[in-house]
């Protein structure tokens, strides 16, 4: 596998800044760091022994990449040695593939007949008697819940307007089987917008689950198919969006971190946060603003992997033009969750324990509901703090309703 090579080690000038950033750290001592295990110990793997199991604590959260004052990808070159590790070391969990390769599953089920109904009804029958404790799966995380029909699937019914504006959305693995009126919500809300939304069925997982769980090499191929179809749309002169931040993160920043690819670096300034692209039409006074009102009080969780694409945070900008409506910042840090992290047994508990303060703000405020753009922060802030969460382009989609 071909790595960037402008990810170089010798850049971090040991401040231990990024350790301070880390929520794993702050959480455990089973993690030595990011420092240590990132841009140290990339020097001297080659030389040392590789027993460096530790990389497994990393959860690609990415507050370490935040925080780095040289602008080393720490967390990449974590990745990038995890994946040469489990190369030669068995894998800890059974659970490991599935959760990495989440895209695999969402394909079967929708496949079979009642395959979603079967499918959570396993999940809950698999709780109550310890097998997805077995496989490796944490007893009380929050599993996602499979639709019973997919995000592409209610797409092909809804009639659009066509508009000349038009943007190539790329749902994800969560929107397509898990969550698909997020990604009909947002078809609805660019439509009011006069911007038709068009969808690719060629697009496979983004790859960062992959990437988190190890598997590199997976994910290269992926990418390779998603650029491949990402210059198809680009040099038919469309933008692309997405509505997942880890999605967006990877599509954006990380392919061009970790993957020699061509045309990629050129394709990437296409590709936008689906909140970000209707931010920037505010900021041209091109937003449609025919909101109804909410009175709803609402606290917003900024995504470790928002917070690194250094976009700011366009949902708030969007979500306070809504007249009476009340959204707070919880800025309590990262949920924890990252991505399959949290789901992992092993790592169920560090999880927690880094969302605590999240989830102890949420708990004290008089809200009504949790905002977030990414899937899994979802279902980490509804188990830790018992209120319902929801993805901001939602929110958008019932102001426009009249």
């Amino acid at each position: 596998m071909s790595v960037k090579l402008n990810i170089n080690p010798d850049q971090c000038i040991a401040c231990t800044i990024c350790v301070t950033a880390c929520p794993v750290t702050a959480a455990t001592r089973k993690f030595r760091g990011p420092k240590m295990t990132g841009p140290a110990l990339t020097r001297l793997r080659k030389l040392i022994s590789d027993d460096d199991n530790m990389l497994d604590y990393c959860s690609n959260c990415k507050n370490c990449d935040l925080a780095c004052p040289s602008g080393v990808p720490i967390s990449t070159l974590n990745m990038i040695a995890k994946n040469e590790y489990y190369k030669t070391h068995p894998r800890k969990s059974k659970a490991d593939y599935m959760l990495a390769h989440s895209e695999n599953m969402g394909k079967m089920i929708t496949s079979i007949p009642l395959g979603a109904t079967f499918a959570n009804l396993g999940m809950s029958i698999g709780k109550n008697l310890n097998m997805m404790k077995a496989m490796g799966i944490a007893q009380d995380a929050k599993m996602p819940s499979y639709a019973n029909e997919s995000f592409y699937s209610k797409f092909k019914k809804f009639k659009q307007v066509s508009y000349p504006n038009k943007v190539v959305f790329f749902p994800g693995c969560f929107i397509n089987y898990n969550q698909p009126d997020i990604g009909m919500d947002l078809v609805k809300v660019y439509q009011k917008n006069k911007i038709e939304v068009i969808v690719d069925e060629e697009f496979v997982c983004c790859g960062s689950p992959m990437v988190a769980g190890g598997y590199l090499d997976d994910a290269k191929v992926n990418a390779e198919k998603n650029v491949s179809r990402f210059k198809y749309w680009t040099d038919k002169g469309y933008d692309i969006i997405t509505a997942c931040t880890s999605c967006g993160l990877m599509l954006k920043q990380e392919y061009n971190e970790l993957f020699d690819i061509e045309a990629l670096e050129t394709c990437s300034k296409h590709i936008y946060d689906a909140m970000e692209y209707l931010a920037i039409l505010a900021d041209n006074n091109e937003l449609n603003t025919d909101f109804k009102f909410d009175n709803k009080k609402y606290m917003y969780h900024a995504p470790c992997h928002l917070k690194v694409q250094a976009i700011g945070f366009p949902s708030l900008d969007l979500l306070r033009q809504i007249p009476k409506i009340q959204v707070t910042e919880a800025d309590a840090g990262c949920c924890g969750i990252s991505e399959s992290y949290g789901f992992k047994a092993d790592k169920h508990e560090i999880s927690m324990k880094i969302g605590a303060k999240l989830f102890k703000k949420i708990k004290s405020a008089n809200v009504d509901y949790v905002l977030s753009e990414c899937g899994t922060c979802r279902l980490q802030i509804e188990n830790g703090s018992g209120k319902k969460a929801i993805h901001p382009i939602s929110i958008l989609k019932q102001a426009y309703d009249k």
